[in-house]
């Protein structure tokens, strides 16, 4: 899990460069705790040019900051990040408005609602003071078939509440090693290969990718259990399936045609409990940076055992 600072905190709302610069300090050093548990304070590059006060801009009222505060303002928002945009789940078309009727998409709120509807743990932190001092905040995801999704994004603006939420969290993905681990405990309806994660080592170790790989693999666990007594999908399956395996954003998706004929040697893989035999796994869970891919046995029904047999780069690069 991840925490992203509220960009819409700022809004002019300061009545001097000093008062800002106070709450700074209190940001930098909710920052520098989330960093010391070994997460992450995400960023939006456009705060490096927000409205500080009715006079001020960002770049006009951190003049009078000492040189050392100044430095590290602008080295987190200017240069180092990190940002969630580089990684951002929702796009500029969906529509996403806070429970006064806010709109919040392209705003770390709106991606951290999205994030959680889709199984990505994300919580916000506001500056203070601002008009975004409410815990949770609401937020409405109206979705384009008309339907709507309420989700309720935690969010923080004091030291002692982000360090009452690290304390329990767990142990964070430090390695592909303790990602497996995880995996093979939590995805019990699962039969991984013995090899299968095996072709992440020697990749960079990537925590926003080992994340989206766990999460993927959440989905499919949950899939394998989304079948009632006469062995059809439940209400639940259907809609997971809908949201996950269909359309241009789906994270599941079969081989085209040409990839199953030019990469069938790639996508065949020895049976985990069959030996001698293989499986032609051409369905795959996607991780688009950095492009990793999880391929498993298809169809996902009752009465078979789902495979996950690879978890490693693409295997179809042309």
């Amino acid at each position: 899990m991840n925490f992203l600072m509220n960009d819409l905190s700022i809004h002019g709302q300061f009545s001097s460069a000093s008062e800002f610069i106070s709450s700074v300090d209190t940001l930098m050093g909710i920052r520098h705790a989330i960093r010391r548990a070994g997460r992450e304070l995400f960023c939006h590059r456009g705060l490096k040019e927000a409205q500080v006060t009715a006079e001020l801009t960002m770049p006009e009222a951190i003049q009078a900051m000492s040189p050392e505060k100044r430095r590290a303002w602008t080295q987190w928002l200017s240069r180092l990040g990190p940002y969630w945009m580089d990684d951002r789940q929702h796009g500029d078309d969906e529509w996403l408005e806070a429970g006064d009727g806010r709109i919040v998409t392209d705003s770390a709120v709106g991606e951290s609602a999205f994030c959680r509807v889709h199984g990505l743990l994300r919580e916000t932190v506001s500056i203070n003071p601002s008009a975004w001092l409410l815990n949770p905040i609401p937020v409405t995801w109206r979705k384009t078939d008309g339907t709507e999704v309420i989700v309720d994004v935690p969010n923080h603006w004091s030291l002692d509440t982000v360090a009452t939420t690290l304390e329990n969290l767990p142990s964070p993905f430090d390695s592909w090693a303790s990602l497996e681990q995880h995996a093979r405990r939590t995805c019990d309806r699962l039969t991984f290969a013995q090899h299968a994660f095996v072709p992440l080592e020697g990749q960079p170790y990537a925590h926003g990718a080992a994340e989206r790989i766990q999460i993927r693999l959440n989905i499919l666990n949950k899939m394998c259990g989304c079948f009632d007594s006469e062995d059809n999908r439940t209400r639940e399956g259907n809609r997971l399936y809908t949201e996950h395996f269909t359309g241009e954003k789906a994270w599941f998706t079969d081989s085209s045609v040409s990839e199953k004929a030019d990469f069938r040697s790639e996508l065949t893989f020895p049976h985990p409990h069959k030996p001698g035999e293989y499986l032609f796994c051409t369905w795959h869970g996607k991780i688009k940076s950095p492009q990793l891919r999880i391929h498993f046995s298809w169809p996902i029904a009752a009465n078979l055992p789902l495979y996950i047999v690879y978890v490693g780069p693409k295997l179809t690069k042309r």
